[in-house]
């Protein structure tokens, strides 16, 4: 089977992508890897072929001419996501005509799958895989991206539906439009829903990488909605630091372990959590703190490291967090979900990107406190951390997302996905994804 992996170039993005590409490889596909340039060492890397288009650094854009809100963020979602859709589009489509894939596989932003899905020419089946929370269009109307837990009366029904409104004229709405420009500039018809309603339910599957006690009650999902679990990320091939002994040391003696992340992309500022976190906790000898600086050099950090932490550029999560008592995030998808798959009590404090939406998640699952800031005080991390610790609460209700986690396997409801797709051949449907007859052959 000759398979296309379409992903947006941004690391945690990417790192998905490769994980499927490169389990569909090992079982003898064919994997190509669309994507942008500075990612083709790691995608050779991997094993697997490289396609390039040029995405003009348009997906780490960041709008430094505007003060943060709505507006610099709806900039910086247009110029990361939306503007790249013509180049991303010609790219997919001279790599159909060229490779004849039996199936695309693409990110949940990587949005140039959007004029294949809206246009009614025959394509090849297309899957999205999502590396973020289920963006659906809310049953309680509460606008997508504020991080407002599910409605529980009148009242808060009534003040959704406000917020919702004024997200709806601030950013929902011109993004639609100027996503349908876009389009329509490709001669495809527009969106049929808010762009986020229209990533999860066009595609012929949507694959959600959780499970669903991580994720609100939205009705009757879209057919084509799966729940996954775990899609795990390859491992960096980076050694183990040389302290680890010290941390397999303190998971014989049961001295908790605490690791706090800014993730690889919202890292630019550690005194956002990083340098707070190892304040907040630098007196505490009875606990191992670790930090990790996401590929950035360690010296970024602008404060002395504290006698009960250590830190290092890249951490295995994959043999790390099975010996981890919380984590201290700004609510990156994959490590809160790695964490949760682990059984692992999380404190979060982020409101960039998702964040804000993943971190609501884990305060109203409760496996987890999320302090609803981008940048917590030392005081409010020590409190929330010794609460995570102290009470048995968050671990218990970890440790129940933990098996739901255990008991789906991803990498085998992917691949059973991309086999069922397949099999189906190749697939035309109107501009609202409802299926159209294909042309006979003469």
């Amino acid at each position: 089977m000759k398979i296309l992996i379409a992903a947006t170039p941004l690391t945690g993005h990417v790192n998905p992508m490769l994980a499927i590409g490169r389990a569909a490889a090992a079982r003898g596909d064919d994997v190509i890897v669309l994507t942008d340039p500075a990612f083709q060492a790691k995608v050779e890397a991997a094993g697997l072929r490289f396609a390039p288009y040029a995405d003009n650094d348009s997906a780490g854009f960041l709008e430094t001419t505007l003060p943060a809100g709505p507006e610099r963020f709806r900039r910086e979602f247009q110029r990361r996501f939306i503007d790249p859709i013509p180049v991303q589009t010609a790219a997919l489509r001279a790599l159909i005509a060229e490779e004849a894939p039996d199936v695309i596989v693409a990110g949940s932003m990587f949005l140039g799958v959007l004029p294949l899905l809206l246009d009614s020419t025959p394509r090849p089946p297309i899957v999205t895989a999502n590396i973020s929370f289920l963006f659906l269009d809310r049953p309680d109307h509460a606008p997508v991206g504020l991080g407002l837990p599910p409605a529980r009366d009148q009242t808060e029904l009534a003040r959704y539906a406000a917020l919702k409104a004024g997200m709806d004229a601030g950013f929902t709405n011109p993004v639609r439009a100027y996503a349908d420009a876009q389009l329509a500039r490709l001669g495809v018809p527009p969106l049929p829903a808010s762009l986020p309603h229209s990533i999860v339910v066009l595609p012929d599957l949507f694959l959600q990488p959780t499970v669903p006690g991580f994720e609100y009650d939205y009705g009757a999902l879209p057919p084509g909605v799966r729940f996954i679990g775990l899609l795990q990320p390859p491992a960096p091939p980076a050694p183990l630091p040389d302290w680890w002994p010290e941390l397999e040391r303190a998971n014989e003696q049961g001295k908790p372990v605490v690791l706090v992340t800014q993730g690889t992309l919202a890292n630019a500022d550690f005194g956002d959590l990083v340098e707070p976190t190892l304040a907040a906790l630098a007196d505490r000898d009875d606990l191992l703190v670790l930090a990790t600086t996401g590929g950035r050099p360690v010296e970024a950090l602008r404060r002395p490291v504290p006698a009960n932490t250590r830190v290092a550029r890249f951490l295995p999560f994959r043999e790390l967090l099975p010996r981890v008592s919380v984590l201290v995030t700004n609510g990156g998808y994959g490590s809160v979900s790695q964490a949760l798959a682990n059984g692992v009590p999380i404190v979060s404090a982020g409101l960039t990107e998702d964040k804000a939406e993943v971190n609501a998640r884990i305060g109203w699952s409760g496996v987890g406190l999320n302090l609803a800031t981008n940048t917590p005080s030392p005081d409010a991390l020590r409190t929330a951390v010794t609460r995570v610790l102290d009470e048995p609460s968050f671990r218990q209700r970890a440790g129940v997302l933990q098996e739901a986690f255990a008991a789906r396997d991803a990498m085998a409801g992917i691949l059973g996905a991309i086999d069922d797709l397949s099999r189906s051949g190749p697939v035309r449907r109107d501009g609202t994804g409802a299926a159209l007859p294909l042309a006979k052959s003469a």
